[in-house]
């Protein structure tokens, strides 16, 4: 983006638009470092409620087992309690709390997303990936075009 500022009605002196523009220019950074931070404090956060409604799920609680569900509970809401107290942390700490959860989570999210996939049935409802994995046997390569 670039920013203009102009004077068509003889209002501002060429100091005064030099100074708007090294302004501008100075700010720029500190305007880039803050929009990296929020993008990394929303991030931080969506995945912390998206994990939460994706634990709240029937099929996800009978998958996993309460004790399971109860302790990935408690870890994200005490990730979200220390994302309430830390408004004002900066970039590299939300992204080290959300490797921190990951880590945490890990375990369960790799046995949650194994059950889904050796629940899938036939080659039909799996996905591409799980396809793959179980080789579709007895079908021929297919080739698409492309335009």
């Amino acid at each position: 983006e670039k920013i203009t500022i102009t004077n068509d009605k003889g209002r501002l002196s060429k100091e005064e638009i030099d100074r708007m523009v090294n302004d501008a220019e100075k700010y720029k950074n500190e305007d880039d470092a803050q929009k990296e931070r929020i993008a990394a404090k929303n991030g931080l956060e969506s995945y912390i409620f998206n994990l939460k409604s994706t634990l709240e799920q029937d099929q996800v609680k009978t998958k996993l087992g309460s004790e399971e569900v109860n302790e990935a509970r408690a870890k994200l809401d005490s990730a979200l309690s220390w994302l309430d107290k830390n408004q004002l942390g900066e970039k590299e700490e939300y992204e080290e709390k959300q490797k921190e959860l990951e880590r945490e989570l890990k375990r369960l999210m790799a046995k949650l997303y194994d059950s889904q996939s050796s629940g899938a049935g036939q080659n039909g409802d799996a996905s591409c990936g799980q396809q793959a994995r179980h080789g579709a046997q007895n079908q021929e390569p297919t080739i698409e075009e492309v335009d």
